[in-house]
């Protein structure tokens, strides 16, 4: 959840009423804990803060600060500890144990599967599906991620510890972790020390380090290793692990291919991202230099990714920009950009564009096509032309933004005018005020009383003196309507990015040219990630008709679409078919054509 950055809504000192609520709710939510216990994580003094956020997914977090550090997290009205607080109450949680080259996949958002899971003599803790967990690296109790069971421990043992065990939620080294003083976990002794840790601390008998293990549950050799090894400081702890494995060691082997995919160097002595960092430089180098022409910039980032460079991938190998050291392709065009190859501009609020190449550039000009790649890029473009089946239809999450004339409705739950809120949000913060307030009716709770700051805030003039009562759903939607409209755009690979308005439509329209012909326009494609050229020129294969690019008139840096006959059936298949576009985004499919039934 929080291995991409979030954004943070709001950061405020929490009130007194709302510190006892919280210690209430931390005290249902962790029963084990003691009440010296529970009065060190929720102080009665100290400073707590309450920052609202929002996930890259666009989740709402709520997240409570003491001395900067998060100590709990509420996702969907669930209390959650962080490393930190586990690192102070390591058995708050039932834990389980994997090997040290799994916490980097966790801190990057991956899940923790059942191979991964280190079964100790004593069993595996006993949870049901759903249960709250901490996961530990073997050898030290400091817990280093919180996740969810995906399964009881009966299920995991009767699925031979296959498949999925534990959604991470939070890991060691996430976002929320660096939101803190980003400090080290301890090292905390385990309970009970397994026989070969026992074995592998005894002097006299070094010798048993290299031995292979008996079965696949116990502990692999390479991993047998003091507990202060276990510490991960510096911060890359996982990196160093990983360094000191054999690869003879079948067990390790084996064990980090099932859990974290962690590939070893490669025959030529190179690792897996400096092989991929080569293959992103061959595919840029030799789409600029045998695919992209100056009449086509400029040209969308994501469709130079989609239709040049992955068409130039050599067959039987797959282009991954997060597998290389750049991680994003908007790094790795800044990284070219700097090196003064290509010119990216953001032509759209959140969609970039290359608007010059340097074809004279002596990186483009000493650039040799491979053989092997020369070949495949001579199969016809239509093969790769299908790039459009690799497009991300965007996340588009409605957002509203307080007004002058509501903020006395929301002052009370500490949000100020310009603020921005989902509508879970506004619809929690509602409910909330109305329940502070007791403005429910008490001869019928589905109707609410109208106290001046409401009557202020969402009643006209004409309606204040004769309304005192709203129903619920009259109540949330008049608020809505009097909050400034925002939305959040997430495209595939690139940071979510707030607007204010809402989002226009893909709007098509059925215009009259001379001699009665009809012409098919389509506007804001850009919006949505859409390159005008590529859908211009896939309607124009498919229909057999000519397609052209115009400036939007009134947009400098818009374009629209036009092509003979109406051609929105063709349209509205690829839309909706090809690009999952949510029809609600399409304005003008209820004018195409009827199909004439076959007789």
């Amino acid at each position: 959840m929080f291995s991409k950055s979030f954004r943070v809504k709001s950061n405020t000192a929490i009130k007194g009423s709302d510190r006892r609520k919280l210690r209430t709710d931390v005290a249902a939510a962790f029963p084990a804990l003691s009440s010296e216990q529970l009065s060190e994580l929720v102080p009665n003094r100290e400073e707590l803060n309450v920052v609202k956020l929002y996930a890259h997914k666009g989740d709402a977090v709520t997240v409570y600060a003491n001395n900067r550090n998060p100590v709990l997290f509420e996702l969907e009205k669930t209390l959650y500890p962080t490393v930190y607080t586990l690192w102070s109450y390591p058995d708050l949680l039932p834990a389980f144990s994997t090997w040290p080259p799994v916490l980097q996949r966790l801190a990057g958002g991956a899940d923790l599967m059942l191979p991964g899971v280190m079964v100790p003599s004593c069993g595996l803790p006993q949870v049901q599906q759903g249960t709250l967990c901490a996961i530990t690296l073997v050898g030290n109790r400091a817990p280093v991620a919180v996740g969810v069971a995906t399964m009881s421990t009966a299920e995991m043992l009767a699925a031979r510890m296959k498949g999925k065990g534990f959604t991470v939620l939070h890991a060691y080294t996430d976002h929320l972790w660096g939101f803190g003083d980003k400090s080290y976990p301890p090292t905390i002794a385990p309970l009970v020390v397994e026989p070969a840790e026992l074995e592998s601390t005894d002097d006299d008998d070094k010798d048993e380090e290299e031995r292979q293990p008996d079965s696949d549950l116990c502990i692999a050799p390479s991993l047998q290793m003091d507990i202060g090894n276990l510490s991960l400081q510096e911060g890359d702890g996982c990196a160093r692990l990983m360094e000191e494995e054999e690869p003879g060691e079948t067990g390790a082997a084996e064990m980090a291919e099932d859990i974290a995919e962690v590939q070893p160097e490669t025959e030529d002595g190179r690792t897996p991202q400096e092989r991929m960092d080569e293959l992103l430089h061959q595919c840029f180098f030799h789409a600029l230099k045998c695919k992209v022409k100056k009449s086509e910039l400029p040209l969308l980032t994501s469709t130079f990714l989609r239709n040049y460079m992955f068409s130039c991938c050599p067959e039987g190998q797959q282009l991954d920009i997060k597998k290389s050291s750049y991680k994003k392709l908007s790094k790795f065009l800044q990284y070219m950009q700097q090196q003064k190859i290509i010119q990216v501009k953001e032509l759209n609020k959140g969609v970039e564009s290359i608007v010059h190449i340097d074809w004279k550039h002596s990186d483009i000009k000493s650039f040799v096509v491979p053989e092997v790649v020369s070949a495949v890029s001579t199969a016809p473009e239509s093969k790769c032309g299908d790039g459009e089946q690799l497009y991300h239809a965007p996340e588009i999450i409605p957002l509203y933004g307080v007004s002058t004339k509501m903020a006395p409705l929301f002052q009370e739950s500490g949000h100020k005018k310009g603020s921005i809120l989902s509508s879970s949000d506004v619809r929690n913060i509602i409910i909330s005020y109305v329940k502070s307030n007791e403005l429910v009716d008490e001869t019928n709770k589905n109707f609410v009383k109208v106290n001046p700051i409401l009557c202020d805030c969402l009643l006209d003039k004409w309606e204040q003196d004769e309304i005192s009562k709203l129903k619920w759903d009259d109540l949330l939607s008049r608020c809505l309507e009097q909050l400034q409209p925002y939305h959040q755009v997430t495209f595939f690979g690139h940071e979510p990015i707030v607007r204010k308005g809402n989002l226009d439509p893909i709007d098509i329209t059925i215009a009259q040219r001379s001699s009665n012909k009809k012409v098919t326009i389509i506007k804001n494609l850009e919006l949505y990630g859409l390159d005008p050229q590529l859908v211009a020129n896939t309607l124009q294969q498919r229909v057999q008709a000519s397609a052209t690019i115009n400036t939007l008139p009134g947009a400098k840096d818009r374009v629209q679409v036009q092509i003979q006959g109406n051609q929105i059936n063709h349209l509205a298949k690829l839309l909706l078919e090809e690009y999952q576009l949510h029809r609600k985004y399409i304005q003008g499919l209820e004018k195409a054509p009827k199909l004439s039934r076959k007789k």
